[in-house]
């Protein structure tokens, strides 16, 4: 029996779209930022005893329909393992699931790690990477804390992420405006394929990405927050032109997004830095200098109430120890 706990990340260069399916290859690499505040602990225990997998996710017992995802990951441990007992999974999500928030990149990595160890595998963090990777595209970079670059690669052994700066040392912080916690309609992985198979500026992105992820690592070797809050705005906007240039076209937006927007680009305006991230969800994240966290929170509290607002300091990598001897075992 294991237990992980992994944290999910935000993507300042993203990469929207898919080479193989499969495997989850990316058309592009990207840069996340782990956060502090939303993670996903998950127990994992292969016991013979039982006849199919079992799966809990925030104490709620899942059908094998709603499980099959986990499942499916689960096998691919088994197949690497060589074990062949069925699995107990108990996972608490501390992050609203498909909201946008990055809840399948802290799930799937928490799986990773603590499905591993259970089975006996003895994995390093790139090894991790690739294998959470087949679960979520976004869980290899949850591997690491703070600052991680995901290589794209061009096949299993290729495509991993690495940490650029694992514990910051300088102010980079998120909030996450909380605009709305419910399921999306359209899931990550429906409308990144919508992207790339229909819009016809999917082969520009390519390029943007390989622009920004240069700019954005000389950003950060600056220590350039600015810098850092524009280009992850500019790669996010140009992101979400995707979603609304494919056929038929889609949005994540609402209009309490449109709003959030509105107020970052005004506390912008009265001199407060501060520049705003979007995944796939209408919840935004606002990038800033963390001397300037009291002047972002007064400002956005005059359009959203403070318990919308959840401030995030860079987080951790992947903690996994052995429930037996509560042993860390990375």
């Amino acid at each position: 029996m294991a237990t992980a706990k992994a944290h999910t990340n935000i993507a300042l260069v993203k990469y929207w779209g898919k080479k193989d399916q499969q495997l989850i290859i990316p058309q592009t690499n990207s840069l996340s930022l782990t956060l502090d505040e939303f993670y996903t602990t998950t127990r994992v225990n292969f016991d013979p005893g039982l006849t199919a997998d079992q799966v809990t996710i925030n104490h709620k017992l899942l059908s094998p329909a709603a499980a099959r995802r986990t499942s499916a990951f689960l096998e691919l441990v088994r197949q690497r393992s060589g074990r062949q007992q069925f699995a107990r999974v108990d996972s608490i999500n501390h992050v609203p699931t498909a909201a946008g928030l990055a809840s399948s990149a802290s799930a799937f990595a928490a799986l990773a790690g603590a499905a591993s160890a259970a089975a006996g595998l003895s994995l390093d963090r790139r090894e991790l990477s690739r294998l959470a990777r087949r679960g979520s595209g976004s869980a290899t970079r949850s591997i690491f804390g703070g600052l991680v670059e995901w290589h794209r690669g061009h096949d299993d052994s290729t495509s991993f992420a690495e940490p650029i700066m694992e514990k910051l040392d300088f102010g980079l912080e998120m909030l996450a405006i909380m605009i709305n916690t419910k399921k999306k309609k359209v899931t990550s992985r429906q409308g990144m394929q919508a992207s790339v198979t229909t819009s016809p500026y999917y082969a520009s992105w390519r390029e943007v990405v390989a622009a920004d992820m240069q700019a954005m690592k000389d950003a950060i070797n600056r220590r350039d927050i600015p810098a850092i809050g524009h280009i992850a705005e500019e790669n996010a906007l140009r992101m979400h032109a995707l979603t609304l240039s494919a056929d038929p076209g889609y949005t994540y937006f609402s209009s309490a997004t449109l709003t959030a927007i509105q107020a970052v680009r005004a506390l912008r305006e009265n001199g407060v830095g501060c520049y705003f991230t979007m995944d796939a969800g209408p919840n935004v994240k606002v990038i800033y200098d963390r001397q300037d966290r009291d002047q972002v929170i007064s400002g956005l509290t005059q359009t959203f109430d403070r318990d919308q607002l959840v401030v995030s300091p860079a987080g951790p990598g992947i903690q996994i120890w052995n429930e037996n001897n509560n042993q860390s075992l990375l």
